[in-house]
């Protein structure tokens, strides 16, 4: 496929401007004798904690739309990507808001046409050849060819779809669509990561735990707030509260973190580094939101392989599994979600009854290329 220049569209509230945040911080001013909100307490975008309906309706005042602080490092973000892509604001206000929203991305983004702003809530009808929001519902009913989910506090309960955790990991993926991956194949020979994506259910970690038995393969220690299950050890994960994981992440502990069926997960740059190199590869079952960020970070030294397994195998594979009810029941609600992302990897394998065989496949793939 030729390059060319990809539709992209972006969300804005939370995407480009600081929304939920700036609502707390305007809530917390407001009730200096309570215990301050969170932005982590925000588990959905409509309510879920205290002040909820206070939030919301700011949302619909033109001066809070007409105030909000921009992110930063988004108007460098729109400058980069409108260097490769064309860009259009994507973004549901009120009628009574729209005339303040219109004229903030005007003065603050001027490399992008007043034409390319669209406002309205029937997102759904849009079609894109990438689309990033913050709203799971977007991102779920869009009729983008890609769309990318950008992972806050408020969107971690669902888990499967594509999605990103910072501006230089959607950068280096619209990179990687506009050049349809055909680019320089990954080369793991003297060393480099191994990203085994794929859906729940897809033996990703009984292939990981395969490789890693043999000469040359390691897997780096990843940190979780995931309860350790009965089969598992202490070290097959750090196990830490999710208190302890947001201090650590907001303190730049790790180089890519993502939440998996509500639990966070992270692998830290002193895990994988000294992997790479002493010539290794690092092995990690990951989901295609870390997948990205290592492949934005090692680049040709990184190879995301989509585990596929047929569905049926993958449900009986969950449902056999020592985890809750609600838990399983997201995994298998993420699956339609989890398939798609094969389209963004470098290779597949085909998984069946015979771990063994995918194992030999993977090797294989490494070996030739």
């Amino acid at each position: 496929m030729k390059k060319y220049r990809i539709r992209v569209g972006l969300d804005v509230d939370d995407t480009l401007y600081e929304c939920n945040s700036y609502a707390v911080s305007i809530i917390n001013s407001r009730h200096p004798d309570e215990e301050p909100l969170r932005v982590e307490d925000i588990k959905t975008w409509g309510g879920g904690h205290r002040h909820a309906d206070e939030r919301i309706k700011l949302y619909r005042d033109p001066e809070f739309v007409r105030t909000q602080p921009v992110t930063e490092g988004a108007q460098e973000f729109v400058q980069k990507l409108s260097e490769i892509a064309d860009v259009f604001f994507i973004t549901a206000v009120p009628a009574c808001c729209m005339s303040a929203r219109a004229e903030r991305l005007i003065a603050d983004f001027p490399e992008i046409p007043s034409e390319n702003i669209m406002m309205g809530t029937r997102k759904d009808v849009i079609s894109l050849d990438i689309m990033l929001d913050d709203g799971a519902h977007n991102i779920s009913s869009s009729r983008a060819a890609y769309p990318v989910l950008f992972r806050k506090p408020w969107n971690s309960g669902l888990s499967g779809l594509l999605s990103v955790n910072s501006y230089d990991d959607f950068l280096h993926f619209c990179e990687m669509v506009r050049s349809s991956f055909s680019e320089d194949f990954p080369k793991l020979s003297d060393g480099g990561v191994l990203c085994l994506v794929g859906p729940s259910g897809s033996s990703k970690t009984e292939i990981a735990n395969g490789l890693t038995m043999l000469e040359g393969f390691e897997k780096p220690l990843t940190s979780t707030t995931r309860p350790r299950r009965r089969t598992e050890g202490q070290e097959s994960y750090r196990f830490i509260s999710e208190e302890q994981f947001i201090r650590e992440k907001n303190a730049g502990s790790y180089i890519e973190t993502t939440v998996y069926s509500g639990y966070h997960f992270g692998t830290s740059e002193k895990d994988i580094s000294p992997i790479v190199e002493r010539g290794h590869i690092a092995v990690i079952p990951i989901d295609i939101c870390g997948a990205i960020t290592l492949k934005n970070l090692y680049r040709r030294r990184a190879m995301l392989v989509f585990t596929r397994r047929d569905r049926a195998d993958a449900i009986k594979s969950i449902i056999s599994r020592d985890i809750d009810l609600d838990d399983k029941t997201r995994r298998i609600m993420s699956l339609d979600f989890e398939y798609r992302n094969s389209e963004v990897c470098d290779v597949e394998v085909e998984v069946g009854d015979d771990v063994n065989a995918a194992i030999a496949t993977i090797l294989d793939l490494i070996r030739q290329k």
